[in-house]
């Protein structure tokens, strides 16, 4: 027999993702959500897919190509009745939230994007940002687009260390003073 969740209905589905969305950090994907919705037994692929569609109709969530948004209608539900949810399954939900908002800024912060050119050739943007403002933003022409998305995927693993070794070819440290009278 399988465990039953506190998810017993549509209306606490809702209730439910309604939660999860009031507090990501960034648009999610169908997936991600269903990810995080999966914290109840009750929780399934095909009721969660009927109440999401249903939450975009009612204009409690907004869609943008593969990624869901919560409104303000939908903010504003889920403020007058977060508290109908079960404290335990806030409690897991606030739990996977913590690792799923962690890579969606990480998402929002490293960007790559490769463009192809008429000529075969490719032009790659790399993206880096901090909480409010870019620290790098960078256009290469590369030669094709395999080697464009192995340059983007090396970027996205370690943004930081490019960023870092840019920096230093940019401005190599200059010896002090002490350090010129030492040579």
């Amino acid at each position: 027999m399988s465990p039953i969740g506190f998810i017993q209905n549509e209306l606490d589905l809702k209730l439910l993702v309604l939660y999860i969305m009031a507090h990501l950090a960034q648009p999610v994907t169908f997936p991600q959500l269903l990810e995080l919705a999966m914290c109840d037994a009750g929780v399934d692929y095909f009721s969660l897919t009927q109440a999401v569609e249903h939450m975009v109709e009612t204009g409690q969530l907004a869609r943008e190509g593969e990624r869901y948004s919560i409104t303000e209608k939908g903010k504003r539900n889920s403020e007058i009745c977060q508290s109908s949810l079960p404290y335990s399954v806030r409690m897991h939900c606030d739990e996977n939230l913590v690792k799923v908002n962690d890579t969606l800024l990480k998402e929002a912060q490293v960007q790559s994007f490769v463009r192809d050119g008429e000529d075969g050739t490719c032009t790659l943007e790399l993206q880096f940002c901090d909480s409010s403002s870019p620290l790098l933003n960078l256009s290469l022409l590369v030669s094709d687009r395999a080697t464009a998305l192995s340059m983007a995927q090396t970027f996205r693993q370690d943004p930081g260390g490019i960023y870092h070794a840019v920096i230093a070819l940019l401005h190599p440290k200059q010896p002090s003073p002490a350090q010129e009278e030492a040579l």
